[in-house]
């Protein structure tokens, strides 16, 4: 993958970890991921100026089904007679492409909002969607996180509740299910994965399953131990996931190439598995953070990926927090 192409998969398929315009102006280049997140407080907020400028590209899936990629986590959208129903919400500055981009797919107004979980690059968009009309649905976790303040340590970041209308009216503890457009649409709570909020969205006429964060297809996930992720965690709704998934069935991902299958979110697990073993053993030995980081023991992994803000150091600190 040569550089200009990983430039355009930072900026439009990852852009939790993309730092494009403003950081660009403002460093003559791209952070390095221990400058992104040495600096995390400015992270979140050149996140949001480069979101304000990305283009929205759209994937046409099957039933009316469509991803957006540029605004945060990959959105999805299924359109119908009972309105719009995206799956999560991107960052809000991103209003004025969203809002053309949903236009185009078609002429139905925004009904129903499903968020996979509450970090900022799935929900900031809830504030004006449910201006918009959508009825924001979510699991009970999230709706919690996003009401009050929400500390991210490994950002160094505090994220401020959001505004009692922008938050879920609707939530749930382990499965709700929904029936909208011809779509019989299964929501499912992993327990802690990602985050202690994470939810998948199934459609299943369509075949086609939306994973939030649980599943970064080829870069290294992000685990937010300060809301509950582990790395067994991600393992265990990566398992969840696959079971779920036929040969056939069109996976979306939180972050990353937006149309995905099960054959790459199995890599994906047993990227997870083997990192985590290895880091395991490492620990067992007695060897500190510091000391298992050294050892590389994500080397075999890293050409592909670890290429993005997530580096291999980084994903190794955030495994050993809860190998």
């Amino acid at each position: 993958m040569g550089s200009q192409e990983l430039h355009s998969m930072s900026r439009r398929g990852f852009c939790l970890c993309c730092v494009g315009g403003a950081a660009f102006a403002a460093t003559a280049g791209w952070l390095s991921p221990r400058q992104a997140y040495a600096e995390a407080r400015g992270l979140v907020s050149l996140i949001k100026d480069s979101a304000a400028t990305s283009q929205i590209k759209t994937y046409k899936l099957r039933n009316n089904i469509s991803v957006l990629e540029g605004s945060g986590g990959n959105i999805a959208v299924l359109t119908g007679p009972d309105g719009k129903l995206l799956v999560d919400a991107g960052i809000g500055v991103s209003r004025p492409q969203l809002s053309k981009t949903l236009a185009e797919i078609s002429g139905e107004p925004i009904a129903h909002l499903i968020n996979t979980h509450w970090h900022f690059d799935h929900a900031d968009g809830n504030e004006w969607l449910s201006v918009a009309g959508a009825k924001i649905i979510a699991h009970e976790n999230t709706r919690k996180h996003l009401a009050g303040v929400q500390r991210v340590e490994d950002w160094d970041y505090n994220f401020l509740p959001l505004s009692a209308g922008a938050l879920p009216t609707q939530v749930f503890a382990r499965e709700h299910s929904l029936k909208l457009n011809g779509a019989s649409i299964a929501l499912k709570y992993y327990g802690p994965a990602h985050t202690d909020s994470d939810i998948s969205v199934m459609f299943a006429e369509a075949n086609v399953l939306h994973v939030g964060d649980t599943f970064w297809n080829g870069i290294y996930p992000f685990i937010d131990h300060s809301t509950g992720g582990s790395i067994d965690g991600m393992i265990a709704a990566s398992d969840a996931n696959l079971a779920a998934a036929k040969d056939d069935t069109i996976i979306i991902p939180g972050h990353g190439k937006p149309v995905s299958n099960k054959a790459e979110l199995q890599e994906f697990r047993d990227m997870l598995v083997a990192i985590r073993d290895n880091v395991g053993s490492l620990k067992k030995q007695g060897k500190t953070r510091g000391e298992t980081v050294a050892a590389k023991p994500t080397a075999a992994f890293d050409a592909k990926w670890g290429q993005f803000v997530i580096d291999p150091g980084f994903f190794t600190r955030l495994v050993y927090e809860s190998a």
